[in-house]
């Protein structure tokens, strides 16, 4: 037995990955203490002047927040919400955070809330938005996409909005409601996509410093499938909706060509469409598109298409494997848009993390059994556009994880993904590297750094192990460094990446 020990770690010894040193600069908070316990953190922002909010959910209410440049804390309170008001979304720009909610009084009605914050001041006030009437418990949220497609603020932060499904059972229908983000004044409120007979689905949504709302979305043509005859079954339509009008237009594809989710570019008011395209089916991954919206005359013109590099399928599989599925145009599945960040020059870093849901039946024997659902946060994609919409590089991160898990800013044009995985990466061999935890393997914080031209380095920020445990998905980016929060219920600290 000892002699198949030693093998054994001999081999995990050989197989472990050599990681680098982080550059970044790690500072850590003073610990600091709760009162009350939280279960999650569910929003984290930075004002210009170095102050830092965090709002977390805990069983009596929202936890409140503040800290000083130091990240000193500076104050700290609890406020209480009803039992049926759950929390949905956050907004935050400036010196405010935004925080919805949604209260059921009743089977039937639905009342939004903004709880707002303001870190300066450090006062608070909730005030009620609107309230909806619904049929039997349906959401006026609906929808599983896994990017937000309810709320929206102007890339000034001078206005935002609302967006609710109006679905009944025989109409579909949105109404968007836009609000002045200082004084929650409502500007204006308008119902778009009214239709009887076709199904409207929602991708994304957008605001520019006008107050000008851009939803997009697929119409379905017959049912909700996404394919018919072997054909998409949908048409994307772009929506410009402000309070004098509200226009629509199809954004025209090959029919032949299928794309499962487009994204709105909003990047100082100039508005993009970003997504990817499949030639076999909905849900797959084949290339990356780019469409230039002219918000005035509503013309969408289709500025590329790129097919994933073979790079791409590298990073995911053996070297003989990736050219074999690069040239019969294998397609990726289920990614989904995390992040559109650009750089100094105006490029584009585009990052999917393939996401999906399994469920298994578990048995009890003779007490029967219950459902068991697993979320999937896997692989991660990344491609790089510059600001014609050419594609630079494309690379994937070879990962597996069962819970939200990663962040990403540009700094120095190096772009940065933060993550947890195990305390030693795997090296495949074959030019791999693989992100994800043994069963009884410790884990680290990396920082895994994309340069200019694509190529990747895997550096450790630190081992977990007898340390505090940081979760890089709740972080912010403020320009200057990366904050983030530990997991632990008891006493907590920043982490500051800089």
């Amino acid at each position: 037995m000892r002699k198949i020990t030693c093998f054994l770690v001999f081999i995990f010894t050989t197989i472990s990955f050599s990681q680098n040193k982080t550059n970044l600069k790690i500072t850590e908070s003073k610990a600091f203490t709760d009162k009350v316990m939280s279960q999650r953190v569910v929003s984290i922002h930075s004002t210009p002047n170095g102050l830092t909010g965090v709002i977390r959910i805990s069983k009596k209410g929202l936890l409140f927040d503040v800290f000083d440049a130091s990240l000193e804390r500076i104050k700290n309170g609890l406020i209480r919400i009803e039992t049926k008001e759950k929390y949905h979304a956050n907004l935050s720009f400036g010196n405010s955070m935004k925080i919805f909610t949604i209260f059921s009084p009743s089977r039937k009605e639905r009342v939004v809330y903004c709880h707002e914050f303001n870190l300066v001041n450090k006062t608070y006030k909730k005030t009620k938005l609107f309230k909806a009437d619904v049929e039997k418990r349906q959401s006026i949220f609906s929808g599983s996409n896994k990017r937000e497609t309810g709320f929206a603020i102007s890339p000034n932060g001078d206005y935002f909005v609302v967006s609710t499904d109006d679905i009944k059972k025989h109409s579909n229908s949105y109404t968007v409601r836009v609000y002045n983000s200082k004084t929650l004044e409502l500007i204006y409120k308008k119902k778009f996509q009214e239709n009887t007979e076709k199904y409207y689905s929602a991708n994304d949504l957008s605001i520019d410093d006008n107050a000008t709302v851009y939803a997009l979305g697929k119409l379905f043509l017959e049912g909700r499938y996404q394919k018919k005859d072997g054909k998409a079954n949908y048409d994307f339509i772009f929506n410009k909706i402000s309070n004098s009008e509200i226009q629509t237009k199809k954004v025209s594809f090959d029919k032949e060509r299928h794309i499962s989710s487009l994204i709105i570019s909003n990047i100082n008011n100039k508005i993009q469409l970003i997504g990817f395209y499949s030639d076999k089916k909905a849900g797959r991954i084949k290339g990356t598109l780019m469409y230039d919206v002219d918000t005035l005359s509503m013309d969408i013109k289709a500025l590329s298409s790129y097919k994933l590099p073979e790079m791409v399928y590298k990073d995911l599989y053996s070297t003989e494997t990736a050219k074999s599925k690069k040239d019969k145009g294998a397609e990726l599945s289920s990614y989904y848009v995390d992040y559109v960040i650009t750089d100094s020059k105006e490029n584009i870093y585009l990052l999917a993390e393939e996401f999906f849901i399994t469920q298994v039946y578990v048995s009890n024997g003779m007490n029967g059994g219950y459902t068991q659902t697993t979320y999937h946060y896997n692989n991660i994609l990344v491609i790089k556009l510059n600001k014609e919409g050419e594609l630079e590089w494309g690379r994937s991160i070879f990962k597996r994880a069962n819970s939200p898990s990663y962040n990403a800013f540009v700094k120095d044009d190096e772009l940065h993904v933060i993550l947890n995985s195990g305390k030693n990466l795997t090296d495949k061999g074959d030019g791999r590297v693989k992100v994800s935890k043994g069963w009884f393997e410790s884990t680290s914080l990396f920082d895994i750094v994309f340069n200019e031209k694509g190529k990747v380095q895997y550096n450790k920020i630190q081992d977990n192990k007898g340390k505090t445990f940081y979760k890089p998905y709740y972080g912010v980016y403020d320009g200057e460094r990366f904050i983030t929060i530990s997991r632990s219920s008891g006493k907590k600290q920043f982490l500051i990446l800089e």
